[in-house]
């Protein structure tokens, strides 16, 4: 069963066309990878799917529904999270917090009007609550709070000798590599559908590469489902089941 399915989609900035009729699909418990030099359009085709930018003609669904000129929250919340090619950790916030940002969209107790966020009229209600109930949390809050922490915890133990040791430390004065490893923790935790991943390896050396392999081995033996771009072809060929191509 297809998990993600984009058809045709097109995408130029002033006349230069970066995607030019992208077709993929990405499968329950696929690894799918996508290839090709610099300027072919990989990063831009992420963008598209992940609705960072808007095609200018095509198809993208999740589970079969449509997420084409959706915004990036709510394709989120259809179960697509990602990283970036640039690292984006929030520098001046923990370990721990920078990945409890990423469960956000799962939360029920904390808030109950999700579902107007996108609504024009209504949007400010769901800011309302959630100020309301930060300062008087309900025992529900209470509760879900705690089960969120052990989520936290769950999702550091993964990165456990790398991130353990760090979990209250600011995202900046992490090394590089343990900032990806931060935003590779701050998607999983809400339980993504599928993962997209923009070059997860970049700026780690040889071992931290290898290391970070077998991590996302360990994720694909538990059934997730990964879309991944990245240049070293020994992790796209160790992951991959299915590997797209893209030139020109």
């Amino acid at each position: 069963m297809n998990i993600l399915t984009a058809r045709n989609l097109h995408k130029s900035f002033a006349g230069i066309r970066a995607v030019d009729g992208v077709n993929l699909k990405v499968k329950a418990g696929q690894t799918v990878s996508i290839i090709g030099p610099n300027g072919s359009g990989k990063t831009t085709t992420l963008n598209l799917l992940t609705g960072v930018i808007r095609p200018d003609s095509g198809d993208v669904t999740v589970n079969g529904q449509k997420l084409i000129a959706r915004r990036p929250e709510e394709v989120a919340h259809a179960g697509i999270l990602r990283t970036f090619q640039n690292g984006r950790v929030f520098g001046n916030l923990s370990v721990e917090h920078n990945i409890e940002i990423g469960a956000h969209i799962t939360l029920t107790a904390y808030r109950p009007f999700k579902n107007f966020a996108g609504n024009p009229w209504l949007s400010w209600l769901p800011s309302i609550a959630e100020l309301l109930i930060t300062l008087f949390p309900r025992k529900k809050v209470k509760a879900e709070h705690q089960e969120l922490y052990q989520r936290i915890g769950q999702e550091i133990d993964r990165f456990s000798q790398r991130l353990s040791p760090r979990r209250e430390h600011l995202a900046y004065t992490l090394s590089y590599a343990n900032r990806r490893r931060t935003e590779i923790a701050r998607s999983l935790i809400a339980s993504p559908k599928i993962l997209v991943l923009d070059e997860p390896t970049a700026g780690m050396n040889q071992s931290e590469t290898a290391e970070m392999t077998q991590q996302l081995l360990e994720l694909k033996k538990r059934g997730q489902a990964i879309l991944l771009v990245e240049p070293k072809l020994d992790l796209v060929m160790t992951l991959s089941d299915w590997i797209y191509v893209m030139d020109g």
